[in-house]
């Protein structure tokens, strides 16, 4: 009968276990909570700034579009409705163009259809940037008072999802 003995294991593969579960356990966290939405500065067709620290404690959307895009014009009128809608329980709004659309069209648009909420201009691609790169339109974020990202919709949105999303972030206290 021999007896058994464990050996501790080698110092290098002891560290190499520790490191892999604490990558393994900081992926966990980073993916298992809410995104955060990033820091931004939205640059306003008035020329007024407007960041992400102003919107804290407020439910907002971020929706990417440009007047070129068939179905930012299309979706424009219900997110408009959308925002009239719960604008009185406290949800912001900002209307980033993308980078590409030309700034006189945005103005022309957002005046003749006298937008209610903020609109605002991208012009050197880096609110896009900061929400992960944003290249298609539209792209909505759906922000909680948390300040964490709730949904990302590429494309139109199903309205009856996005009216309870914001129904149930907008119940909730600060």
């Amino acid at each position: 009968m021999t007896a058994s003995t464990s050996r501790p294991l080698p110092l290098g593969k002891l560290v190499a276990v520790v490191l892999v579960l604490a990558v393994a356990i900081a992926a966990y966290f980073a993916f298992a909570g809410a995104k955060r939405a990033p820091e931004a500065n939205f640059t306003l067709l008035s020329g007024q700034k407007l960041d992400t620290k102003q919107l804290r404690g407020k439910v907002y959307l971020v929706n990417f579009w440009a007047t070129s895009c068939v179905t930012c014009m299309k979706e424009m009128p219900t997110m408009v409705q959308t925002y009239e809608k719960y604008k009185g329980q406290g949800l912001e709004f900002v209307a980033v163009a993308m980078s590409y659309d030309p700034p006189m069209y945005v103005m022309n648009y957002a005046q003749s259809r006298q937008l209610p909420f903020k609109v605002a201009m991208d012009s050197d691609g880096s609110v896009a940037k900061q929400y992960g790169n944003v290249q298609l339109t539209p792209t909505t974020f759906v922000v909680d008072r948390d300040g964490k990202i709730l949904k990302q919709y590429v494309g139109e949105p199903e309205y009856a999802e996005l009216n309870r999303l914001l129904e149930k972030a907008l119940a909730k206290q600060a």
